[in-house]
């Protein structure tokens, strides 16, 4: 070496090294071959019971083709079968990435501590080569070797069970013709500024779980059993880890029968139970670690709102169940939202939520053992009152002209909506249809009578144009509640309503029975009008079942006892009552006068009771068209198929129709006849509506059958 040189080697040097000065000749190096490391194939295998998942998969084909490389983030409740769902796309798309590909379970939820990203790195460094000396131990100079070293590779990165975006940040190499798959029960919309796109799994769809049972039990098991299959589908909601633990069970004892399995898991007590017992797979404990990692604040409404007596929803009842009024509205959203985040909550619709059935039961769980009794009563009884607040200004919108009680709330709710006109009121009722009814269910059962009632007397407006057992079954419930109060007046009332839901659906013994006790209970009660209205009741009763003399008495009664009484709009509804009969029975020309002073009546209530103004309508057109005055007959049906369709009256429209239908056929316009004939007997099909056989009559008189 010659003098003056110096002969030093710094760094880290993986294999061999040559140092020299000068070389004269060949350089060898004898002995084994360098070892290159290998390609990491780190992906574990797809699971066999792997079902359907179209959707999904088209998702992320489609977002990998619009980019070449991508970021996907998974999400969804637990046990939603989002890692199989990880796994089955990857190994379906393999030779894309001839780099290799990556994975790392990151035990966001899986009860400890969620892996530091710094641990993964030095796996993933290592998998790709880099020598252990080399990993660096600052995290920040790891992911700076981890960008070098995937810069230019074609990789597939899987990282499932991801806590936060910052986690996973972290874990993104630097490569055009990466893909990084996440699956997180967050939706992680902190890597959007990434490039994520956002893939949401849901629970399957019926067949879908079926098929899965299928797979893991065997198909013609199943399919002996297909009914039973179906409703055990649908207790496991279409949660793949449910019904991967019911098909364990099922599996394992090839003697139970999927029906004795299903009135096993009917009980929703034991349900949550009964689907945590095989070893390795629990839904409780794939809930809890959701449910552990929520603030104090969002795991008390997780706990309160599993309460709520239907199935889904609105923002503004969150509000209340939270204690909130309307100026807490950013507050109640950070919290709706972070329910949303962990997918313990689904967003139906907008500002719509619900709960899958068995996170719903895991809460309700959680709520019995750390809600104290009286907490748990007080947050159904706001949820109750809630309904009850919103339903009255909704009733009060729609028909103000009603008698009511009071009702003393327990405290002041600021959240219940409050409505801008009859549609938005009406709309808002039938939307919560199911909520209502529920909800005048629970106040019974909890022996909240005088509630139960109140709930049963706002439903009022959304029962004014139904029929069917579901009237029969509110009215009947207003009627216990009433007698377990001890209020007779509401018992009256209730009675009345019930006698009128009976004469709908075609028991005349019943509705007269109950009528005439609704007038006996107004008159105990001392209640002069609404003994009038009960027996203007059972006049209606006797001119529906042909009782027409009796019913004519009865009318002329009730008018002259109207026009005694200063409610004019009574009087409206007794003449309109008078003259239809009068048409009936053949005098249409007695009928005129009563219906134009319907009119004139209704005419000044027209905001308030838009619906008996467009009655009048009907009963002009009748009497007009038994005069033969078929100008002003068709002219009145016609404005009133207009009114009734606005007001969403679909019974009274189509009685309307068939109007139209008789007028044309007496002008010899067969092919109109059996237009308009057809359109009501749809209608009077749908409703099991008495009417239908004489409207299937007429249609076969013009060739319509």
């Amino acid at each position: 070496m010659p003098s003056g040189t110096s002969n030093e080697q710094s760094g880290n040097v993986s294999g061999l090294s040559v140092q020299a000065g000068v070389i004269h000749g060949g350089v060898h190096f004898g002995g084994a071959p360098v070892d290159r490391p290998p390609v990491p194939r780190q992906l574990p295998a797809p699971s066999p019971n792997f079902t359907n998942r179209t959707r999904e998969l088209s998702a992320l084909d489609g977002h990998l083709a619009e980019r070449g490389n991508l970021v996907a983030v998974l999400f969804g409740p637990g046990g939603v079968g989002k890692s199989a769902l990880a796994r089955q796309w990857a190994h379906g798309r393999l030779d894309r990435f001839v780099d290799g590909q990556l994975y790392a379970d990151l035990r966001g939820f899986s009860g400890a501590e969620p892996l530091d990203p710094g641990v993964v790195l030095s796996g993933f460094l290592r998998a790709l080569g880099v020598a252990p000396g080399r990993i660096p131990p600052n995290l920040a100079e790891q992911v700076a070797l981890y960008r070098t070293v995937t810069a230019g590779r074609s990789l597939l990165v899987v990282l499932d069970d991801a806590f936060s975006a910052a986690q996973v940040r972290t874990l993104l190499p630097a490569s055009t013709s990466a893909v990084v798959v996440v699956t997180s029960r967050r939706r992680l919309t902190g890597l959007l500024p990434d490039g994520a796109r956002l893939v949401e799994v849901g629970p399957l769809l019926a067949a879908e779980a079926v098929e899965l049972l299928e797979r893991a039990v065997g198909r013609e098991r199943i399919l002996r059993e297909s009914v039973p299959a179906e409703e055990l589908a649908g207790i496991c909601g279409g949660l793949p880890i449910a019904l991967v633990v019911a098909a364990a069970r099922l599996a394992s004892r090839p003697k139970l029968t999927v029906r004795r399995m299903v009135a096993e898991l009917a009980d929703e007590a034991q349900r949550l139970t009964r689907l945590s017992a095989v070893d390795g797979l629990s839904i409780r404990a794939t809930f809890q670690f959701s449910y552990q990692a929520l603030t104090p604040e969002a795991s008390a409404l997780y706990r309160r709102l599993a309460l709520h007596p239907g199935a889904e929803f609105g923002l503004d009842l969150i509000g209340a169940v939270a204690g909130a009024g309307r100026a807490d509205g950013a507050r109640v959203g950070a919290v709706v939202g972070e329910l949303l985040d962990a997918n313990l909550l689904e967003e139906v619709a907008e500002d719509r939520f619900r709960y899958h059935d068995l996170l719903r039961l895991y809460a309700r769980e959680l709520s019995e053992q750390h809600d104290p009794p009286d907490d748990r009563q007080a947050a159904v009884r706001t949820m109750l009152e809630f309904y009850l607040a919103a339903a009255r200004r909704a009733d009060l919108v729609v028909t103000p002209y009603r008698r009511r009680l009071p009702y003393v709330f327990r405290q002041a709710l600021d959240g219940p909506p409050e409505f801008a006109d009859r549609a938005a009121a009406l709309d808002w009722l039938d939307r919560e249809r199911a909520n209502l009814l529920e909800a005048g269910r629970v106040a019974f059962d909890l022996g909240l009578h005088e509630l139960a009632w109140q709930l049963s007397d706002v439903a009022w407006p959304l029962l004014l144009h139904k029929k069917g057992q579901e009237r029969l079954e509110i009215d009947e419930r207003g009627v216990r509640a009433a007698r377990a109060w001890g209020n007779v007046w509401a018992e009256a009332d209730m009675l009345k309503r019930l006698s009128r839901a009976y004469s709908r659906v075609g028991n005349p013994e019943a509705a007269e029975r109950h009528g005439r006790a609704a007038v006996d209970r107004y008159r105990q009660a001392g209640d002069a009008q609404g003994e009038i209205d009960a027996e203007e009741g059972l006049a209606t009763l006797y001119a529906d079942t042909g009782r027409e003399a009796q019913a004519v008495e009865a009318y002329t009664r009730v008018l002259a006892g109207r026009r005694a009484l200063p409610d004019v709009r009574s009087v409206g509804l007794s003449c309109l009552n008078l003259a239809m009969l009068r048409t009936r029975t053949g005098r249409p020309a007695d009928a005129l006068p009563l219906l134009v002073e319907a009119r004139q009546i209704f005419a000044g209530l027209s905001e308030v009771d838009p619906y008996n103004a467009a009655r009048v309508l009907i009963g002009l057109a009748d009497a007009h068209l038994a005069l033969g005055d078929l100008g002003a007959a068709e002219e009145s049906a016609t404005e009133a198929v207009r009114r009734l369709a606005e007001l969403g009256a679909v019974s009274e429209r189509a009685e309307a129709v068939y109007l139209l239908g008789r007028i044309a056929q007496r002008r010899g316009d067969d092919e109109a006849a059996r237009r308009h004939y057809r359109e009501a007997a749809a209608v009077f099909a749908a409703l099991a509506a008495p009417r239908l056989p004489e409207v299937l009559r007429r249609l076969d008189e013009v060739g319509g059958q």
